[in-house]
């Protein structure tokens, strides 16, 4: 049984931060919406009430059934999830004159487990609209600020057969100087979690889980070099071998010699790949097509396609191995129903119905960073392992434009140079992902005594955590500079290269 800390989502921002700092504690825990709250089991430990865009004060604010809870399992309130807690109870949330937004520091802070390592002035982070301005008459006040009188408060000793806490800031968040400091004390010294989630237990528990889900059954993955496919398909190897049967397709839009290169490192790791060459059907239907939604739309259908060829080649097949992550369960699930914006070449819905497959997700409850730590728990070799993310579309989506076959191999061929350049100065790993663009645009030059009127390429490198924002990469200025001669020297039909100082938001880090 794996113990976990369930952790209600009010729809706030930093609830997959809540979920990720308890992790890193060795500690399993999982988000579920307000309002499809699981049983609460006995490997459930602890609940957490998360943060929300709403107000206790609105008529229409959410709210959870806490009198089931409260005596059964330890109950942390995070901001919303504080208020929520202070108001069921009799206390009194009014609204702020004005939102208190930023740091802030601990005073007053009482004897309290919550506290243990914890100094007076602490740093901690604001973000909300209303405040507690009494609390209820069973709960005691622990820690205050300069402007607000209730920080921190918990119930009184004795009050409850399990403790429940209240933070009016976010310990979660990185301003909170001892956030993990505090959020450590709650789950170890409050709750008593084992804290025993670790890369090797999660491997040898989805092991064992997917012989059991499998049994003697044939599955079928599709790869894409990437990291997610490539642990997925690795754990499901472990569990039943040569029952899987992968499929990697190359679509033309790879970068240089990628296709060989990974089809290699998978054979050598002892994946049984079926490697399909079906570039120019890709480019036969992109054909013509500018629109970067379109293209997506064409490179999805068309894998589906390839994929179900394929995969009717092989026998007896009852299972699809899919690369989920848990970012994309919680999107499908969240407080504010299934996400509308997911980019299409995401959407890989029909293909299990159409080949009438169950599917399995062995990575569906990991955040990003926890894949690759089973990854190296796994052995998978570095060079997939630190791969930078990849689209979906490939490099159809970084020439803009039309996608034709001489601008795929222009744009490979300057992207090798970016790409390899990157790991000869050392600065690969420093950067989280790199890409070249190829602009549908011509600009003069001269080289030696021609006049030459030739493409642009706009060279691209962020640095982020998850790519939800991120900031442009300072490259040192001299491998700049010897990035663009190798490439306007090397590569025939380039003569100019910038370089993109966006950060995100307001732009993305693809281009289309």
């Amino acid at each position: 049984m794996t113990e976990k800390v369930v952790i209600l989502d009010f729809g706030s921002q930093y609830t997959q931060l809540i979920a990720r700092r308890i992790r890193e504690l060795n500690i399993y825990s999982e988000i579920v919406p307000y309002h499809k709250v699981p049983p609460l089991t006995e490997e459930v430990k602890a609940v957490i009430l998360s943060g929300s865009p709403f107000s206790v004060c609105d008529e229409q604010a959410p709210q959870v059934p806490i009198a089931e809870w409260v005596g059964h399992k330890p109950i942390l309130g995070i901001c919303y999830g504080a208020q929520l807690l202070a108001q069921h109870f009799g206390g009194v949330v009014e609204r702020s004159e004005k939102r208190e937004y930023g740091k802030a520091h601990l005073r007053g802070l009482q004897a309290d487990p919550l506290f243990e390592a914890i100094d007076e002035g602490s740093q901690v982070w604001m973000s909300h609209g209303d405040s507690i301005i009494a609390l209820p008459k069973s709960f005691e006040l622990i820690a205050s600020t300069d402007s607000i009188p209730v920080a921190a408060f918990r119930s009184a000793p004795g009050c409850f057969a399990q403790p429940v806490y209240g933070l009016q800031f976010h310990p979660e968040v990185a301003h909170s100087i001892d956030g993990l400091q505090l959020l450590y004390n709650f789950t170890m010294h409050i709750v008593g979690c084992a804290a025993n989630w670790t890369p090797s237990s999660f491997v040898q528990q989805t092991i064992a889980d997917l012989r059991t889900q499998i049994g003697s059954d044939k599955v079928l993955m599709g790869l894409s070099g990437g990291v997610d496919s490539t642990v997925a398909a690795t754990l499901i190897h472990r569990a039943v071998g040569n029952q899987l049967t992968c499929i990697f397709v190359d679509n033309g839009l790879l970068r240089k010699h990628e296709y060989q290169q990974v089809l290699d490192s998978y054979q050598g790791m002892g994946l049984n790949v079926i490697g399909v060459d079906a570039s120019q059907r890709f480019y036969q239907q992109l054909k013509g097509i500018t629109d970067p939604e379109q293209k997506r739309k064409i490179i999805g259908r068309v894998f589906i396609e390839v994929f179900e060829e394929e995969a009717r080649k092989v026998e007896n097949v009852v299972w699809l191995g899919q690369g989920t992550i848990y970012p994309d369960v919680i999107e499908s699930v969240s407080v504010h129903g299934p996400s509308v914006t997911i980019k299409s070449h995401h959407n890989v819905g029909g293909l299990p119905d159409k080949l009438r497959l169950k599917i399995v997700e062995p990575l569906r409850m990991l955040f990003k960073d926890e894949v690759r730590k089973v990854g190296h728990e796994l052995h998978i070799p570095p060079a997939i392992l630190g791969r930078h993310p990849f689209p979906g579309p490939g490099l159809a989506i970084r020439i803009l434009g039309e996608v034709t076959p001489q601008h795929v191999h222009l744009l490979q061929e300057a992207d090798a140079i970016f790409i390899n350049g990157l790991r000869e100065w050392g600065l690969y790993d420093e950067v989280w992902q790199a890409a070249t663009i190829l602009l549908p645009i011509y600009s003069v030059g001269v080289m030696g005594d021609e006049r030459t009127y030739e493409q642009v390429v706009a060279l691209r490198a962020v640095s982020s955590t998850d790519g939800m924002t991120a900031e442009w990469s300072r490259l040192p200025h001299e491998f700049l500079a010897w990035v663009s001669t190798e490439i306007i020297n090397r590569v025939r039909g380039i003569n100019r290269v910038v370089y993109d100082i966006s950060t995100k938001p307001p732009a993305t880090i693809e281009w289309e």
